[in-house]
């Protein structure tokens, strides 16, 4: 049986908070055959200059991240519900007949699993790197978040060390 591509479209947050809690974005790499990057999300990430996080590992990653250069042609529900970044996320897997997104944030992740994609985000990333043994612990790496001033709610930080846990036994 042929290996099905295992491919994501990604949003600015995925990629930013991967950035800090791990340095870099290898472990995207490593867990998918093709992560795509629309070309709105590459303008949200590049926008503030190298100094912003996230900036230098994204364009390190340039050799095998799947930025995209045109536009994308956002369908107006998506434009009127979500910003640019996450609509074109969307947008892009719906286009592509890609079934699983990266987005953070809870009102895309709605409109996504709405529009039939399948949903992840920082936490279940990392979630999947460290039960590989890709990146170290859950905890350390809400340490590095924290420290760049990234909260993570009281409810995602116990469910992912909790999830984090059971693996471990």
């Amino acid at each position: 049986m042929a290996h099905e591509p295992r491919r994501l479209v990604t949003n600015t947050t995925p990629l930013i908070t991967l950035s800090i809690a791990c340095g870099h974005l290898d472990i995207l790499q490593q867990l998918f055959d093709e992560v795509i990057v629309p070309q709105e999300v590459a303008a949200e990430i590049t926008a503030g200059g190298l100094q912003r996080p996230g900036v230098a590992e994204f364009l390190a990653s340039q050799s095998w991240l799947k930025p995209l250069t045109a536009p994308c042609a956002i369908a107006p529900y998506l434009l009127n519900t979500l910003d640019r970044g996450e609509a074109s996320v969307i947008q892009t897997a719906l286009d592509q007949h890609i079934p699983l997104v990266a987005i953070d944030e809870v009102v895309g992740r709605r409109v996504a699993r709405l529009a039939g994609l399948g949903v992840t985000g920082s936490i279940g990333i990392l979630l999947k790197a460290r039960q590989r043994g890709l990146t170290g612990s859950i905890a350390d790496s809400i340490a590095r978040l924290r420290a760049h001033g990234i909260w993570l709610g009281a409810q995602v930080q116990t469910f992912a060390l909790a999830e984090e846990a059971k693996f471990l036994r």
